[in-house]
């Protein structure tokens, strides 16, 4: 490898030891589906596996904004309350009794699902699958770009199903899209020798269109971008995501400067750090880890060892590009609500801020007190809070 030294001569250096972990990187032009930029691997000369497209790697807390992307399609909204609480799932003959924890080896009581998702609470996620049922979630997986196999089973949210970045990258890019799907393009043209054009990939340049299904049978697009969610859920997960940047475990990604939403993900002794992030026109996704399953390393998340590179990139590519902010959707509403309650904020409130919801959904009794909570309070029982 070659470098620059201070004296601007350049200077031939090498690794004392080659690493062994590994990571992937990939890029996508959210209105067109370009893709900009694809790493498969650290070294091509020693390894050809493409991590990016071919690697199958369980995604962790990374899965979480599909699962609660169709929360909100049933009925919740950010400011619904959900109890983070204990909760032990019977064991069979074949299976020992379930348990799950959160990161923190602790509980934290009444939650917003905006909080929840911000701090990547595993409890709630679990319940939350338990309530709009796991074929839901799977489907709705599916209609965002998922198509690897899924857990059949409620370890589906804690990220427990294996995926590609390249389809977890694709289901983000919905949220940030308003809600249309478009396929990534990975070559844009192809021409001859003599310059003439052989083939040309033209983006969808924002038409949507409906599936369709081809002359072999394959169901499919034709370029155009589909919209599989509605603008409105799209905003919402999108503003959830800020505030997992803002305020949550992708504290780090506030370093880009300008507004971002994004997830990490970290699964069971840190075999993957995972984080997706996206500006108004970029998407990012980033992998980390060794190609056998094991230890990255004590406390090696998703925001310490996949968000700095996304954060790297992401400044560079984004140098002197106009700052932008998400645009909101007209049927889009903000209501001032008590963080603790998820109620209207009232003089008791605290720390209270405007939150997004559907049209119809926001919340219309005031947080008398401290204490008070939300109809749609998620009970220990189980029983499905109010639609």
């Amino acid at each position: 490898m070659r470098v620059k030294g201070g004296s601007g001569k350049t200077m031939a250096v090498s690794l004392e030891q080659d690493p062994l972990v590994h990571a992937a990187l990939l890029s996508i032009d959210l209105k067109t589906g370009y893709v900009k930029a694809m790493v498969g691997g650290r070294d091509f000369q020693e390894s050809q596996f493409n991590r990016a497209i071919q690697a199958k790697r369980q995604a962790g807390s990374a899965f979480k904004p599909l699962i609660y992307a169709s929360a909100i399609d049933k009925g919740y909204t950010p400011a619904t309350v959900i109890v983070d609480s204990p909760i032990i799932y019977d064991g069979t003959q074949d299976y020992q009794s379930w348990k799950p924890r959160n990161y923190e080896e602790r509980f934290y009581g009444p939650t917003t699902l905006r909080k929840a998702l911000a701090k990547s609470r595993n409890v709630i996620t679990v319940k939350i699958v338990q309530d709009i049922e796991i074929p839901y979630v799977t489907q709705y997986a599916r209609k965002l770009g998922i198509e690897s196999p899924l857990n059949d089973d409620l370890s589906m949210a804690l990220g427990s199903s294996s995926v590609s970045l390249l389809e977890l990258t694709k289901a983000y890019a919905v949220f940030g899209n308003q809600g249309r799907r478009v396929k990534p393009i990975f070559i844009k043209k192809i021409a001859g020798r003599g310059g003439n054009v052989l083939e040309e990939k033209v983006p969808p340049a924002g038409r949507v269109s409906s599936l369709h299904r081809g002359e072999d049978g394959a169901e499919g697009t034709d370029g155009a971008a589909e919209q599989v969610i509605s603008p409105e859920t799209a905003y919402i997960i999108t503003n959830l995501l800020e505030g997992v940047v803002r305020n949550g475990t992708g504290w780090r990604a506030k370093a880009l400067g300008r507004p971002c939403a994004g997830k990490t993900g970290t699964t069971d002794d840190y075999s993957d750090a995972w984080f997706i992030g996206y500006t108004t026109d970029l998407i990012t996704g980033v992998w980390v880890g060794f190609d056998q399953e094991k230890p990255l390393g004590k406390d090696e998340t998703g925001s310490r060892a996949a968000c700095p590179i996304w954060l790297d990139y992401m400044k560079t590519v984004l140098d002197e590009k106009p700052i932008k902010h998400f645009p909101v959707s007209p049927r889009i509403v903000f209501a001032k609500i008590d963080p603790d309650t998820g109620l209207l904020a009232s003089s008791s409130s605290g720390s209270a801020f405007f939150e997004c919801f559907k049209e119809g959904t926001a919340p219309t009794r005031p947080s008398e007190k401290k204490g008070s909570r939300s109809t749609e309070f998620f009970k220990f029982d189980m029983t499905r809070p109010p639609r």
